[in-house]
């Protein structure tokens, strides 16, 4: 599957578009995580478990995005991108989205 967070590929023909997609989860942060990262913010530095968690979180959505464009028959989703959101003091929301196609090499 080929992402690009543009509307075209270059070298590349969009032949059908089949619609948006999406991938979604909804993560909670650990109490004890969000402790650690509070008391690292006062001095400074990566917060390194809250970076993994958004990383491991980003690769779960992408690949529930993928999944989607690959049911309605797509083998690329051009225009993808990223939206997080706070959901109260302790979620957050991380989707991935973008519009699935069939491409084919020129």
């Amino acid at each position: 599957m080929l992402i690009a967070t543009t509307n075209e590929i270059p070298g590349y023909e969009i032949e059908e578009v089949y619609g948006e997609v999406f991938g979604l989860t909804v993560r909670s942060r650990n109490m004890f995580s969000q402790f650690g990262a509070g008391l690292k913010s006062m001095v400074g530095g990566e917060l390194k478990g809250m970076t993994q968690a958004l990383h491991d979180s980003r690769q779960q959505v992408i690949e529930r995005m993928v999944a989607e464009a690959e049911a309605k028959g797509g083998n690329a989703i051009v225009a993808m991108r990223f939206d997080t959101s706070e959901m109260g003091q302790t979620w957050t929301e991380i989707c991935a989205y973008g519009t699935a196609v069939k491409i084919r090499k020129v």
